[in-house]
């Protein structure tokens, strides 16, 4: 006959006992520290109570963001106004709340040679719909162009549901000063690799008289203008035997 005092192998002890063995890592408090150990976890609590309270002032304040804030999205261009967007639709795909909708479009339907992107592509159709954004940023780590980054504004509200849905035209980045309005052709004797690169800095000569004959009214050909005339290095041919590309336009 056993010893019912003894648990026996594999045994489960006595509530309020310890198993045979085991040996408690961590000293048992004693004394005061007995006494206190059941409100410790409050001395966070009572020792936040007599700090001031900071509050910050939103919105008569604006606190800035940390740089790597996620806010709000945009759509980048290359140096010349190309858009960095080729419409491939890889956000979308990664997007876990299905907020992102892209059509993406082939440049050659566009008359006259004229580019909206490099290469073949371009989106058409681009549309963020903030209502259901998480702004996790996975969108931006599957854009293969960098066409899309995540900008820190936060201010995102809106009297209707419609005006959350964001479309291209309020993504876009604004053109900086010397950018050329698209369409317009690439820059001439490169493929979209330059524009990967960053090897393309502003718009060629060839590139503003394009504009100057199909839009003579675009209001950014008078700086376009300015830039092209500003360069003085000269693009290389590239690793596929491409020719070299306008004067003042193309680092090497």
């Amino acid at each position: 006959m056993s010893d019912r005092s003894t648990p026996g192998p594999g045994s489960t002890p006595e509530p309020g006992t310890t198993s045979p063995g085991y040996q408690q890592l961590r000293p048992k408090p004693t004394g005061v520290r007995e006494l206190v150990a059941p409100v410790a976890g409050f001395g966070v609590t009572f020792s936040s109570m007599f700090r001031p309270t900071v509050t910050e002032q939103y919105p008569f304040e604006k606190v800035p963001t940390k740089p790597r804030y996620h806010g709000r999205h945009q759509l980048n261009r290359y140096a010349d106004g190309l858009e960095k967007c080729i419409g491939c639709e890889l956000c979308a795909w990664a997007c876990p709340a299905d907020a992102i909708y892209v059509e993406g479009s082939s440049n050659a339907e566009l008359p006259d040679g004229g580019h909206r992107s490099p290469g073949e592509r371009y989106g058409s159709v681009y549309q963020i719909n903030y209502l259901r954004c998480i702004f996790c940023g996975l969108c931006i780590e599957a854009c293969p162009t960098r066409a899309l980054t995540m900008t820190n504004e936060y201010e995102l509200t809106g009297p209707t549901r419609e005006g959350l849905i964001w479309e291209k035209e309020d993504l876009l980045a604004p053109l900086r000063d010397g950018m050329l309005a698209a369409p317009h052709p690439m820059v001439p004797g490169t493929e979209d690799t330059q524009y990967y690169r960053g090897e393309v800095t502003g718009p060629t000569p060839e590139q503003v008289a394009w504009v100057a004959e199909h839009r003579p009214d675009d209001p950014t050909l008078d700086a376009a203008r300015a830039a092209a005339g500003q360069g003085t290095a000269t693009a290389t041919a590239s690793s596929a035997g491409t020719p070299a590309a306008a004067t003042g336009t193309v680092r090497s």
